[in-house]
């Protein structure tokens, strides 16, 4: 159930960064960022797109380590959350 949570949260990040990338009031690469991150951890294509993207850009590894950190600490606190009122 966690996984295909995962994949729904990622994909829907992916969207609303497309979606970003052509409307004004939206950041696209933020969401496509976060969504990529969300997808990493179930999807191979984009933890290997990920990991493209930190051999080319060195400073965005650190970035991207640390978004990576603090957005499963956030998946954790959900988790937690929602196993608790169910």
């Amino acid at each position: 159930m966690k996984v295909i949570a995962l994949q729904i949260t990622g994909y829907a990040f992916l969207v609303l960064g497309v979606l970003g990338l052509f409307l004004p009031f939206l950041q696209g690469i933020l969401f496509l960022l976060i969504g990529l991150l969300i997808l990493a951890k179930s999807a191979p294509w984009a933890h290997n797109l990920l990991e493209r993207i930190r051999a080319r850009y060195p400073k965005a590894g650190g970035l991207i380590e640390t978004a990576e950190t603090t957005m499963m600490g956030w998946w954790d606190r959900i988790t937690r959350f929602f196993s608790r009122s169910g």
